[in-house]
């Protein structure tokens, strides 16, 4: 039959042959297909600053990056992130040479693997972790050498220990996320120093991934590794528009770093989206602006909605590991007489009308996470309430 093959090779490569369709898609059909309330995938239910839309429409209508925005990305979002940085945390990237825009964090993580890696190098990343540093490891040919964040006294915590145990002569790369996702976890001053000196010491390449970083709560602080001493040189920084001003699809991302970073992560990036979003990369510009009373206010929103569902969900019986920033709560089902987590999200739809992610597949030592279960409160009061009351089944 035409198009048909008698080759019995599989058609996946090696490197991706561990990985189908994403966790994220799954759980969000079946949470079409049972009319359940999504709490598994993290986007907001509502759009962000009505200016910052607006923004969008009016790039649009002007034809501002309605063809090809510039490889680099358009002037003037370069220059809105340079000032961003500075503005923020003391940093100075050239908007010309040290400032890349890429489609999404998730391409700039790519990207930056990608570009960085040769095959054979080990990577060392948190577990668990986002499922894209996986397979973008893998694409790369190297190796991934996963230090778990354990929980202790209601959070996650990094051994620092555990993580110079795991730097070998083979390590390149340290792949760090902070706030972290899916923990939520905030790594202080004292760990980032810890890591950069590691860094320094081993001579590491170090990617981090900074997209949760206006999303901090309580007395948490984010710090960029690239302000620690001898950092700079070394540090790829990541971070995007989706997660600051809830506009996820828009799929604006970017990276800073010395210029020799950046051309080399360029390198790669030309070849997997060239460009993209650029009306929206113009609104991002003019977000990037906005005053401090905006992060101020989307902190203490989301610090309630934490507030809200943790709330909801100790009443319901799980043992809640409070973050500290991002937008996912994480949740230990053994206090219901649980303990496979998989199990247990792929029968809660069924039970409770609510779907939720399983912390396992972002581990490679799966048993590690087997207890552990994900929500996303970046949702109205509303339907977090809903949630809770519809969880509250499960203590019945």
């Amino acid at each position: 039959m035409a198009g048909m093959t008698s080759s019995t090779r599989p058609l996946l490569n090696r490197r991706l042959a561990g990985f189908g369709t994403t966790i994220f898609a799954e759980m969000s059909a079946l949470a079409l297909r049972t009319g359940s309330i999504n709490l598994g995938q993290g986007f907001p239910d509502t759009d962000g600053p009505e200016e910052v839309r607006e923004a969008a429409v009016r790039a649009l209508r002007d034809g501002r990056g309605n063809q090809y925005p510039p490889g680099p990305g358009v002037p003037e979002l370069r220059t809105a992130i340079a000032a961003h940085q500075q503005r923020h945390y003391g940093l100075s990237p050239d908007p010309d040479t040290e400032v890349l825009v890429t489609a999404g964090a998730t391409e700039a993580i790519a990207a930056s693997l990608l570009a960085l890696l040769e095959p054979g190098d080990e990577v060392v990343a948190l577990e668990p972790y986002y499922d894209s540093y996986a397979a973008c490891v893998a694409m790369a040919g190297a190796t991934r050498v996963p230090v778990t964040l354990r929980p202790r006294e209601g959070r996650f915590h990094l051994d620092l220990d555990e993580l110079r145990d795991a730097v070998t002569d083979r390590t390149r790369l340290l792949l760090i996320n902070t706030p972290h996702n899916p923990t939520g976890t905030v790594l202080t001053r004292e760990e980032l120093a810890a890591i950069a000196e590691l860094a320094v010491e081993r001579d590491l390449l170090v990617v981090t991934d900074e997209v949760y970083e206006h999303l901090v709560f309580d007395d948490a602080e984010h710090v960029p590794l690239a302000t620690f001493p001898g950092m700079r040189d070394r540090t790829v920084t990541i971070s995007s528009a989706g997660k600051t001003f809830s506009f996820t699809g828009w799929k604006v991302g970017w990276v800073t770093g010395t210029p020799e970073l950046v051309t080399a992560v360029r390198s790669a990036k030309q070849y997997l989206t060239y460009v993209s979003a650029g009306p929206f990369q113009y609104a991002v510009a003019e977000a990037l602006a906005l005053p401090d009373a905006y992060y101020t206010e989307l902190r203490a929103d989301l610090r309630a909605k934490r507030d809200l569902l943790a709330t909801g969900l100790t009443e319901a019986g799980f043992e809640v590991l409070r973050p500290a920033g991002t937008y996912f709560i994480t949740a230990d089902i053994r206090p219901l007489g649980e303990t496979d987590g998989e199990a247990f999200c792929l029968a809660l739809p069924e039970r409770a009308g609510v779907v939720a992610i399983p912390t396992s597949v972002f581990y490679d030592h799966r048993e590690a996470g087997a207890p552990y279960i994900r929500f996303a409160f970046c949702k109205q009061p509303a339907v977090l309430q809903e949630v809770a009351k519809r969880l509250k089944t499960l203590a019945g």
